[in-house]
């Protein structure tokens, strides 16, 4: 692995683990150690991770880890609903039976999951949570959407949206997915559009509950 690769993947891992707190500083240097690295590829990180929203460059501080609002919330998930429901549509009718296929299996694995919670669920539920949206967006066929995805997909507040689920929000979320299988496999590009939607809103609001106070 390139040594540019090792310290972006530190600090990333890092953010998304909660281990740089949101508003925090991060050096140069505390990078380069935990990654092994000079601080010439330390830069070039996080470069990458400033384009793709995750550190900003304060003056005086160098790199802070990016500290999202709740706008900043309303519009990703906004952003997401829009896009993501788009790609849904044009997977109906571009998605192979293999392909289709995989998002079953992977639909199937995260109910059983939702439902029995056994020890470690969260983090099994987030991992097929993830491969499931990335393997709907490679069935929908288009390079652009997936640029276009990838920076709000990986926002931390939506990777830690499921630390904040109820037991019936985690099935809802499952059967969401199960359901918009089902439009896959009937190329109903509609349906598989607004259960889409329906299934990031509805993220959305749970993750608004959450930052509140509120009860979802």
């Amino acid at each position: 692995m390139r040594a540019v690769d090792k310290a972006y993947n530190a600090v990333r891992d890092g953010i998304l683990a909660g281990r740089f707190a949101p508003a925090s500083r991060i050096t140069e240097q505390e990078i380069a150690l935990a990654a092994g690295v000079s601080r010439t590829p330390v830069r070039e990180a996080l470069r990458r991770l400033h384009a793709e929203g995750l550190v900003d460059f304060t003056p005086n501080q160098g790199a802070v880890v990016t500290e999202w609002s709740t706008e900043d919330a309303d519009e990703i998930f906004h952003l997401r609903a829009m896009l993501e429901s788009y790609g849904a549509e044009r997977a109906a009718v571009r998605a192979t039976a293999a392909q289709i296929g995989e998002l079953r299996a992977l639909a199937e694995q995260q109910h059983d999951e939702s439902l029995h919670r056994r020890p470690g669920y969260l983090e099994r539920i987030g991992d097929l949570n993830n491969r499931f949206h990335r393997r709907l967006q490679e069935a929908a066929g288009s390079g652009r959407l997936s640029r276009a995805l990838a920076a709000l997909l990986e926002a931390p507040l939506v990777m830690k949206t499921f630390l904040n689920y109820s037991a019936d929000d985690l099935q809802r979320s499952a059967a969401h997915h199960l359901e918009l299988v089902r439009a896959l496999e009937a190329r109903d590009g509609e349906w598989a559009a607004s259960v889409m939607r329906s299934h990031v809103l509805a993220a959305r609001r749970t993750l608004k509950h959450s930052r509140t106070g509120e009860a979802s």
